[in-house]
């Protein structure tokens, strides 16, 4: 498979977290030619600040490769990872960081500030643009509908 094949795979799961409420980001890690892991955002399902889709990923393909090395295996993520999922990139020694949409807002490989390039021992390699135009649209569409939703919500009063 090519980068934009590893990319479908990952707006799939973008596609699945949005209709479950999720922002929605989708995560694969491939090792070899073959998807040793995925993940998607489950913030709000599993009521954790740690549901992001990157760190999901990491764990499944730490469990299905027996090891927190992941040094010969390729992430490929609709989002830019914010710094925490950044971090456990660093950590989990991934070389190469495939990304399609760019954070503007907390992106930590290169928007805000560029984890990657800071003096860790480990330095992944970011690169950005593939299917961009299909992951920027997901979480437009998803935005926009929050937005719409969020007019409509009742709004919490403070008790009297």
């Amino acid at each position: 498979m090519e980068h934009e094949a590893y990319m479908r795979q990952a707006l799939a799961l973008a596609e699945e977290a949005e209709k479950d409420g999720e922002v929605p980001v989708g995560c694969v890690i491939v090792c070899k030619g073959e998807i040793v892991g995925r993940g998607r955002n489950r913030r709000e399902t599993a009521k954790t600040a740690l549901g992001h889709a990157e760190i999901e990923a990491i764990s499944d393909a730490c469990k299905n490769l027996g090891g927190w090395r992941l040094w010969e295996c390729t992430m490929y993520v609709t989002l830019e990872p914010c710094p925490m999922c950044a971090g456990a990139i660093i950590n989990a020694r991934i070389p190469r960081v495939i990304v399609g949409a760019k954070d503007e807002k907390c992106g930590a490989c290169g928007s805000v500030c560029d984890l990657f390039a800071m003096e860790f021992n480990h330095h992944p390699q970011a690169e950005f643009g593939v299917m961009e135009a299909e992951a920027q649209e997901i979480l437009s569409r998803f935005f926009k509908n929050l937005r719409e939703e969020l007019k409509t919500r009742p709004k919490w009063k403070k008790p009297e």
